[in-house]
């Protein structure tokens, strides 16, 4: 039996998942993707019916996180 291989859009989800979530910077750095390509992927996210919540940061020069938003009921 084969292992199946993790795709980064799953990896890209496994950090959303997180309860601090992921800034875009973490993105970039886990997929290799430039700033413009992670964008994108959550667009994609988000046209399949995945909630992704962004949240700004507290601090003036603090940058946002994303974080995956899952409804009671729902499996993601």
């Amino acid at each position: 039996m084969s292992k199946s291989k993790q795709t980064k859009i799953d990896k890209v989800q496994a950090l959303l998942r997180r309860p601090s979530g992921a800034s875009l910077e973490a993105l970039c750095k886990t997929t290799g993707w430039q700033s413009h390509s992670v964008r994108a992927a959550l667009s994609g996210l988000r046209k399949k019916g995945v909630t992704i919540e962004r949240r700004a940061s507290d601090k003036p020069d603090g940058s946002s996180t994303y974080h995956l938003t899952v409804r009671t009921g729902e499996e993601s």
